[in-house]
């Protein structure tokens, strides 16, 4: 479904008999409004924050991960090892237990926690929507563990966009995060990309612009589950939870900058097995 000189082009998808499981709908959630919501393994937290806030992240069983975009401020992980001060965009990985962050300016933080947490679990907006696990997403199997467990910082600045791979991915033990790369203007409606993934779930995080995102679920045999195809125009800051295996492509839309981040839990095997997409590779091996 990806045009030939798309870096995507080369990721085949399983061919898989279909398990006739129900097709969980799409979410559109305005972080504005529902600052705390979930997909099937991972919970996001966007907090607007301000000079001063001290952010209790918890004592966490998994490890954190924050995602600093262009007009996030400056802050200070604290842990029981020590402090670590961040002050440029990319991704913070923490390690299991208590931790706080010390924020000195003001902007949005992203923060993403396993959904099994019990103290963030129960904050989320959208709980309803999993009240029951959704049995065509892939449960979250904990990757192996880094060499030696501290604050990993991943700052984009060290990382130049480059045409041969799809944005700048880093992975944890549970969570695949992509940076793609800012877009000014609208996207070539010639020029999308539909596809779908067979097991897991898409969180696009929109933190700058605009987007329409079009969904078409498969006509599987039970008529009545049918649905209609969506495209929903939706700002930022946002997430849009696509299920599997809708199809599925997001089209910026605004006329200024528009930029997603795309969520993955577990992380992407596909993506893991090409050469030097994941940046932090060495870090986080493989199963």
């Amino acid at each position: 479904m990806y045009e030939k000189d798309d870096p995507r082009s080369g990721l085949a998808t399983a061919a898989r008999p279909d398990s006739g499981a129900a097709i969980a709908p799409a979410q559109y959630l305005d972080l504005w409004e529902t600052p705390v919501v979930r997909a099937q393994n991972v919970i996001l937290v966007h907090t607007d924050a301000r000079d001063g806030d001290d952010l209790d992240n918890g004592t966490l069983d998994g490890e954190l991960a924050i995602v600093v975009t262009d007009a996030s401020p400056a802050f200070t992980v604290l842990t029981g090892e020590g402090t670590t001060r961040i002050t440029e965009p990319g991704l913070v990985v923490v390690p299991p237990g208590a931790s706080r962050i010390s924020v000195h300016g003001d902007g949005p933080l992203v923060r993403l926690v396993e959904a099994t947490e019990p103290a963030w679990r129960e904050r989320v907006a959208n709980a309803d929507a999993y009240a029951e696990d959704h049995p065509r997403v892939r449960l979250l199997e904990r990757w192996p563990e880094p060499a030696e467990p501290r604050v990993r910082c991943y700052p984009l600045s060290e990382v130049p966009d480059d045409p041969k791979r799809f944005g700048r991915i880093f992975r944890t033990r549970s969570f695949m995060v992509n940076f793609l790369p800012p877009q000014e203007g609208p996207r070539d409606p010639h020029r999308l990309s539909p596809h779908h993934h067979d097991d897991f779930e898409q969180l696009s995080l929109a933190v700058q612009g605009e987007y329409v995102h079009h969904i078409r679920t498969p006509w599987l045999p039970d008529r009545t589950a049918w649905r209609e195809d969506e495209h929903v125009r939706i700002g930022s800051p946002s997430v849009t939870i696509i299920p599997p295996p809708t199809v599925h492509t997001s089209e910026a839309s605004s006329p200024g900058v528009n930029q997603l981040i795309d969520i993955f839990s577990p992380p992407r095997l596909d993506f893991s097995e090409k050469p030097g997409w994941v940046l932090n590779a060495d870090d986080y091996p493989m199963p």
